[in-house]
């Protein structure tokens, strides 16, 4: 054997040790995976069954043909899931990444499913939309590179806050028609519930901190249950078992129109789904690179693709279960395939989706709080790492921010634009994305035309401290958590100039130790 071939021989078990050093390899034991993969299934499991139940309703579909399209979401979602988590050669991002019918696409679809064509003609839009984005997948992964931390930190923060008013119509009932949402009862379930994940999460031990939200939905179910506010009574209403029959509702129908329009949603579920990529790669402390992001992409499209052959729509990342990889720190890729595997099951079981189903709302709504402001909270961490002296990265990330929350605080802020506008910047997560990534380019890239000391930081001068200042103190004289202790380990008091004044000769007439300076310039 020569030289080459030996070290040949030699980089292979190295290159595979590499890898498997990659946290979200880590292998847990199959219970603890399946009891976090159902974590992940309940989190998400009212977001997943809420675009079909929208989108058959307004087709004017009854029960059983509801049930049909709920069942075939379920077991696409857990399929697609399988296949980002897993991964295949050119699919799928190798991260704990939940898929799932996106939100992004509902109110397009809502407006297609309205014309001539009905169901058929929304499934023909999304199968037409998500072969382009199929074809542009890898080309829009090449972007990676505008994705500093000044920007995945400004996304990974507005992912969080966009979903507050998810987990607060949640905590009020989930549906604005019926009776008792808002009530003191529904917010009291959720707040209870809220209780439970906190307090779970300051025991000790560290398994059941991991598992807080779970338990918590149990418990809050539990209490649910106790008070009359749940109901279980459809649960054996219903077939046990049924495989998605393909083209249940008939063939697609290709509009043009149609295909157009969902498209455009296509880019923005491109966006996010990066957006979902890294940040979930940042809490699990891994390396995403383009190759990764644009096999999570082709991922994300190709079960678009498929999806409407099984009776469901488009498919993407889910941005709540980045929090809960975030809130639990169980970064392991199985885990979530387990969730996979169980939204298949769920899909092939309709009877254990309807238990599931039976979940409170403002249970959810609960969880749902911690598990989204943990996103944002992912995010402030981000940004806190980022360089904000001699640039203008405050600019970027204030002005991202705001743009981002437009859509959130101000829902019909673009009813009036045009409608290609509107779809793209109604999602607050793509309006924060487009604005951070153009201000980045703006600000970091096309550097020609940037005054300079243009950071707002150029306005505060340097710190100084008086002279008279230095000799108050003496050798041995220490700062320590906010205190001043002199060379004998005596603390000694500070304080104000009016304070000083009375007191008797001898003790420190100013402020030891501040540091002063002008007025910041207004």
């Amino acid at each position: 054997m020569n030289a080459a071939s030996a070290t040949n021989n030699n980089s292979k078990p190295q290159r595979a040790q590499r890898q498997q050093q990659r946290p979200e390899d880590e292998r847990l034991p199959v219970g603890k995976t399946f009891a976090y993969g159902l974590q992940h299934v309940l989190t998400m499991y009212g977001g997943i069954i809420a675009p079909p139940l929208i989108i058959g309703s307004a087709a004017g579909m009854g029960s059983a043909e509801l049930g049909v399209l709920i069942a075939s979401c379920l077991f696409v979602g857990g399929v697609a899931t399988v296949l980002q988590t897993v991964g295949i050669k050119f699919f799928g991002c190798q991260l704990p990444l939940v898929q799932g019918t996106s939100f992004a696409t509902v109110a397009t679809m809502l407006a297609i499913v309205q014309g001539d064509g009905g169901i058929r003609a929304v499934f023909g839009a999304v199968l037409g939309a998500a072969v382009i984005g199929l074809a542009i997948a890898p080309f829009f992964a090449k972007i990676v590179r505008f994705f500093p931390p000044v920007v995945t930190g400004v996304v990974i923060t507005t992912i969080g806050l966009t979903l507050m008013p998810v987990a607060a119509d949640w905590a009020m009932g989930g549906d604005a028609e019926a009776d008792g949402y808002g009530s003191m009862a529904n917010i009291g379930l959720a707040a209870i519930t809220l209780a439970i994940v906190l307090l779970l999460s300051k025991v000790g031990n560290a398994a059941i901190s991991r598992l807080s939200i779970l338990i918590a939905l149990v418990l809050g179910t539990l209490i649910a249950v106790a008070l009359g506010m749940a109901d279980f009574s459809d649960v054996p209403e219903g077939p046990i078992f049924a495989f998605p029959q393909p083209f249940a509702f008939g063939f697609p129908v290709f509009d043009v129109a149609g295909i157009i329009s969902m498209t455009i949603v296509m880019l923005v579920i491109l966006t996010e789904t990066t957006a979902d990529i890294l940040a979930v790669g940042e809490i699990a402390g891994t390396k995403v690179n383009s190759r990764r992001i644009a096999n999570g992409l082709r991922a994300d499209m190709l079960s678009s693709a498929i999806a409407p052959i099984f009776n469901t729509f488009s498919q993407s990342a889910f941005a709540q279960n980045v929090g809960l990889v975030a809130i639990t720190g169980i970064k392991s890729r199985f885990v979530v395939t387990a969730g996979g595997l169980i939204l298949v099951t769920l899909g092939l079981l309709p009877v254990l989706g309807r238990v599931v189903a039976a979940v409170p709302m403002p249970v959810l709504g609960g969880a749902g709080v911690v598990l989204f402001g943990t996103v944002a909270a992912s995010g402030i961490r981000t940004l806190s790492k980022v360089q904000y002296k001699d640039n203008m990265n405050l600019i970027i990330v204030a002005a991202s921010l705001g743009f981002g929350l437009i859509p959130v605080v101000a829902p019909a802020f673009y009813d009036s634009f045009p409608a290609w506008f509107s779809t793209i910047f109604h999602s607050g997560i793509s309006s924060a994305a487009v604005m951070a990534v153009l201000l980045n380019l703006l600000f970091n890239h096309l550097k020609r035309g940037n005054s300079k000391d243009s950071s707002v930081f150029v306005a505060s001068p340097e710190r100084v401290v008086l002279d008279a200042e230095l000799k108050c103190l003496k050798e041995g004289d220490r700062f320590e958590d906010g205190k001043l202790i002199d060379c004998d380990g005596v603390e000694v008091p500070i304080v104000s100039a009016e304070e000083a004044k009375s007191e008797p000769v001898g003790t420190v007439q100013e402020e030891p130790g501040r540091a002063r300076g002008r007025e910041p310039a207004r």
